[in-house]
């Protein structure tokens, strides 16, 4: 479909482009008369979140849920920890560990 617009006067024309459309110009043709297959549409699913946003969501899930349980480490998301030069490889991220102290020994 094409849209024309006259920008000078504020005018607008749409019209619908037709080539391609009309059937064939020969009276006599038949067609082949057999219907063809068609295979259902293939449907890709769309996700909100990048492979990169999906892998930092886990990290942040797990070290919430470790930080819960007790464990203690470097936040992968201490962006100041991981800080590099464009020639050196971004520094490896640890897992957290159990903290020999307790959340309730902390509070005091």
């Amino acid at each position: 479909m094409v849209l024309c617009t006259t920008i000078g006067r504020g005018l607008k024309m749409s019209k619908i482009d037709t080539q391609g459309m009309s059937g064939p110009v020969d009276p006599n043709y038949k067609g082949s008369g057999k219907p063809q297959k068609h295979l259902p549409m293939m449907i890709y699913p769309r996700r909100l979140h990048t492979p990169e946003m999906v892998r930092e969501l886990k990290i942040l899930i797990n070290e919430v849920l470790d930080e819960r349980e007790g464990k203690t480490g470097q936040s992968y998301f201490d962006s100041n920890a991981f800080k590099h030069r464009i020639n050196e490889p971004e520094p490896e991220y640890k897992r957290w560990q159990h903290s020999s102290y307790r959340l309730d020994e902390l509070q005091e």
